[in-house]
Parts: C-alpha cells; sequence; structure tokens
C-alpha cells in the first residue's frame, strides 16, 4: 500500500465544479491502478497558534481545505501513473478545469509504517 496526499484550498463557491473535477480524475487514476480515493471537504478546520492547514497552503478568504487521499498498492504503480498521465489526452483537459489554484495545495506520498481497519 502506498498513500498520496493532498491539502488544498478551494474556493468555496467552487465546491460542485471541484467534487465534478475530482469525480473525473478519480476515473482516470482508477484506470491507473489507484485503489481507494477519499475526498474530504473541511467541516472542522481551526486555526492553530503555530501552524495549521489554512495557514500551510496560504488559503485566502472564501477559500475551504480539502483534504484527499489516494491509496496505491505501491509506489511503483503510482510512478507508473505518473509517467502514463504525462502522454494521457484525457489528461490534457483537466488543467482548463481545475477549479483552485494548484500552485498552493501540498502533496506528499507516505509508505503506512501502521495500519488498523481496511487495508
Amino acid at each position: 500500500m502506498y498513500i498520496a496526499g493532498l491539502v488544498i484550498p478551494v474556493p468555496a463557491e467552487n465546491r460542485q465544479a471541484y467534487l465534478r473535477w475530482a469525480e473525473n480524475s478519480a476515473a482516470i487514476l482508477k484506470d491507473y491502478g489507484c485503489l481507494e480515493i477519499v475526498e474530504s471537504w473541511e467541516d472542522n478546520v481551526p486555526d492553530g497558534a503555530h501552524t495549521d492547514f489554512r495557514r500551510a497552503v496560504d488559503a485566502k478568504p472564501g477559500e475551504e481545505i480539502v483534504f484527499t487521499w489516494q491509496v496505491w498498492p505501491d509506489k511503483a504503480t503510482l510512478d507508473a501513473a505518473e509517467a502514463r498521465m504525462r502522454t494521457d489526452p484525457r489528461t490534457k483537459a483537466i488543467p482548463a478545469d481545475v477549479p483552485f489554484d494548484s500552485r498552493r495545495l501540498i502533496l506528499g506520498c507516505f509508505a503506512p509504517i501502521h495500519t488498523m481497519g481496511r487495508t
């Protein structure tokens, strides 16, 4: 199992556009071998004393935080998917439809060291 996680600032008025974008992206990622994607719209994202999600992505007034993660079988599958995306014509249309400032998202990939529940 290999996890790709993202924190994304999305303008609140773009919630439905984000959902459409996420659904379209998920269909492509599933074709590449992604096992699961969870898209989470903020519900309780407090301001921290030293750091927090909003500061991490330089969220602007009116933007809300999306926390999303993708579960891949392994790092090799994700690496192969990223290479394929560069030449897949379906991904060429996606940048025009991105309903957020992708320069401010945070991406990190992780190898789990402990899991509980689904595996």
